[in-house]
């Protein structure tokens, strides 16, 4: 059987890392990217507490799934290295079929009031959310269409829709997170009317609230360990997984948001998840 080939950004870790692996298990080989290339090499802001997973580790899960994996480093404010990840990618692999726009800019700037924001801080928060994928999927798009077609499906977030229910340290965030996260979520409704034609369908996957491994770590060193608990990173990869295989995922999804959580338990895509209450 001819896999096709899937490319997943941000796949060190957490739902990118768990997409890749669920892709993997689909029939999908898989690159991933990510600036972490080692498992362990990357910690929380304290520079001590040691984050697991690396690509190294998230391609060896592929293959261990009976699937080719393939690593490129990545960054996402760098984009001599983004375009040339996904070069790496088609030399290697000869084409793409399926690109998770999931990995997002992770620096300063997120949680501030917008009075407090240096306005390069802004723009790099633009870079790495909006622009950075922008590129990516358009430096693509060619090959999509003169291939006949692929799935771009972008990882957004509902902080583009929802108002916050406090200010920040309220349960609130950032103006300027928001506001990337808004422009990201208008990209795949329009990749789907300007390129539907062309056998290109775009998803907007909205996650909801998922336990990453820096989230758990970073709760159990604020003393908050099983609070605020949601669901684990597999959920959202076997939503995505699904999205991507099913013949009978619904036609009139694409454009559309796809609520990850709300399909896997709908699809019953888990087992023994959501644990019963």
């Amino acid at each position: 059987m001819t896999r096709k080939i899937a490319f997943v950004t941000g796949a060190s870790r957490g739902i990118g890392r768990a997409c890749a692996i669920a892709l993997a298990q689909a029939g999908f080989n898989v690159a991933v990217s990510a600036r972490t290339v080692v498992d362990g090499t990357a910690h929380l802001e304290d520079g001590k507490t040691a984050l697991p997973g690396g690509l190294d580790t998230t391609v060896a899960a592929i293959e261990a799934a009976g699937a080719r994996g393939f690593a490129v480093p990545m960054d996402l404010l760098d984009r001599e290295s983004l375009l040339a990840a996904a070069d790496q990618t088609l030399e290697h692999f000869g084409r793409i079929d399926l690109l998770l726009n999931n990995a997002v800019y992770q620096g300063p700037g997120s949680m501030q009031p917008l009075l407090e924001l240096d306005e390069s801080e802004i723009l790099r928060m633009f870079e790495g959310n909006v622009h950075a994928q922008l590129a990516l999927t358009r430096h693509l798009l060619p090959g999509f269409i003169a291939q006949g077609g692929a799935i771009v499906m972008n990882m957004i977030s509902a902080t583009a829709r929802l108002d916050p229910p406090g200010k920040i340290g309220q349960g609130g965030w950032g103006m300027a997170y928001a506001m990337t996260k808004a422009a990201f979520e208008r990209v795949a409704p329009l990749l789907c009317i300007e390129h539907g034609d062309d056998g290109v369908v775009a998803y907007s996957i909205d996650p909801g609230h998922v336990t990453t491994e820096k989230m758990a770590l970073t709760q159990k060193g604020r003393g908050f360990e099983g609070h605020f608990v949601g669901a684990p990173p597999e959920v959202i990869g076997a939503a995505v997984a699904w999205l991507a295989t099913d013949p009978g995922a619904p036609k009139e999804l694409a454009g559309q948001i796809v609520l990850a959580q709300r399909e896997a338990k709908r699809r019953k895509l888990v087992e023994g998840w959501p644990p019963p209450r």
